[in-house]
């Protein structure tokens, strides 16, 4: 005959993927004591580092750090090369490229229209040769950038094409599928992901620009993003908890070997042009350091995905067997880890590569060897980057899978307050549907087998 508590025992245990079961309030209490400090220490380095805004300088108008309008194709004439002056460099020609030689063939005469800014209304003269990649056409939006300095004719000149349009519109099919498929936890991901970007934007790129020490305010910035992320996302939990503080190690890790290995690599960050324009205008900013923070701040987000589904994964095979000692528990999670390695490592590397493609597409074509091409400053710059991630990765899923097992197993008290299975004493506890037939079906042998 069952008991009440043994027949709704089975209801309590049939949704696998609900909530985390609580744990005791003893274990609370530690998981408390290590990690509230913690985060008192993050938000004292926010209030101290807190930058107020970026820095104000004199716009130097080259690159990115020019006084930009918006603008509109409004008529469109297709003229002789040779009637203009089409050796100038047209709107789609990247910047620093050299000036072309003039075409033969009939170029593109483009008025624009600028549609912002105190001069809006003011139309200019846009020659596109063509031969260039980018081409117009009349009502397309541009971004055009002003040069107060420059000879009233030729003040604005077309930079880029305008695409707030095609970018807001993906932006909201990315947020639509996410909310669609996650529902509330989608939601939250997306509240997450706009705090991530807030405190990128509002803490980290000012501080940094602020002249305070880059390492400190990647650690700082990166801490604050995974609390709020992870707890806003998956629950004020002891699982959650867990996941922080293994994200936590993993990230003192990859920050003690960027160090190390940038350092004894001789890498100085500074090595396109956006670097040495930054290096222009903040000569106080440590490049080094910079590259640093990128590292720890590029890890984050993956660790976050390891981190979170390592705990997942011992605090569900705890509820399906509740009888599993840490040892078990661990074998059983590392080897749900060791898949999760092989395909998180080998997503980073190729995401670093995608990203660094038309650079090794030059050394390519140079037939450099792969020890010149690896060697170099900027090839070499990704590869420690990949490498020191990606040991931060690996290492992250025995560290968290071993402390999710240790949290998991040393808590000895149900939400009821009555002893789990596989406890000591004399109680005995309510287990899962199946496991019940299966622990007396164990006994039963173990009893025939004294007999």
């Amino acid at each position: 005959m069952t008991s009440p508590q043994q027949t709704r025992q089975p209801h309590g245990h049939s949704h696998s993927h609900g909530p985390a079961e609580p744990v005791s309030r003893h274990l609370r209490k530690v998981i408390a004591a290590v990690l509230i400090p913690f985060a008192a220490a993050v938000v004292v380095g926010l209030a101290v580092l807190w930058p107020g805004g970026a820095p104000s300088h004199e716009r130097s108008g080259v690159g990115f750090d020019r006084q930009t309008q918006q603008g509109r194709v409004v008529q469109i004439e297709q003229v002789d090369c040779k009637d203009v002056n089409a050796s100038q460099i047209p709107a789609s020609t990247p910047p620093g490229d050299a000036p072309r030689p003039t075409e033969t063939g009939d170029c593109t005469k483009a008025a624009i229209e600028v549609t912002t800014g105190k001069e809006k209304g003011r139309t200019f003269i846009e020659i596109v040769q063509p031969d260039a990649p980018r081409q117009f056409h009349v009502k397309q939006g541009v971004v055009v950038a002003y040069a107060p300095d420059a000879p009233h004719d030729l003040q604005y000149s077309v930079t880029d094409v305008n695409r707030e349009f095609p970018m807001a519109l993906l932006a909201g099919i990315f947020a639509l599928a996410v909310v669609v498929v996650g529902r509330m936890r989608g939601v939250m991901a997306l509240v997450a992901l706009a705090v991530s970007f807030a405190v990128l934007t509002l803490f980290i790129l000012p501080a940094i620009l602020q002249g305070s020490n880059p390492l400190v305010v990647a650690v700082v910035g990166a801490s604050a993003i995974m609390l709020i992320a992870l707890y806003m996302c998956h629950g004020l939990t002891a699982r959650t908890s867990v996941a922080v503080l293994g994200t936590l190690i993993s990230l003192l890790l990859i920050g003690l070997l960027g160090s190390l290995f940038i350092g004894w690599a001789s890498l100085t960050g500074n090595t396109d042009d956006s670097t040495g324009l930054i290096h222009g205008l903040y000569p106080g900013i440590d490049m080094s350091g910079l590259l640093l923070a990128g590292v720890i701040i590029g890890s984050l987000g993956v660790l976050d995905d390891v981190t979170v589904t390592q705990t997942s994964a011992v605090w569900e095979l705890h509820q399906a067997d509740p009888s599993m000692g840490p040892r078990a528990l661990y074998r059983a999670a590392i080897r749900i880890g060791r898949d999760h390695i092989a395909s998180v490592v080998n997503t980073l590397v190729l995401a670093y590569a995608g990203a660094a493609l038309p650079l090794l597409l030059l050394f390519s074509i140079a037939r450099s060897g792969v020890g010149t091409v690896a060697n170099s400053e900027l090839v070499a710059e990704e590869i420690v980057r990949t490498l020191v991630g990606s040991i931060g990765l690996v290492a992250s899923v025995p560290v968290t899978t071993a402390l999710a097992a240790l949290v998991v197993s040393a808590d000895r008290s149900g939400p009821s307050g009555s002893p789990e299975p596989g406890s000591t004493g004399s109680a005995s506890a309510p287990s899962l549907p199946g496991q019940s037939a299966r622990v007396s079906g164990a006994e039963g042998r173990g009893r025939r087998h004294k007999k």
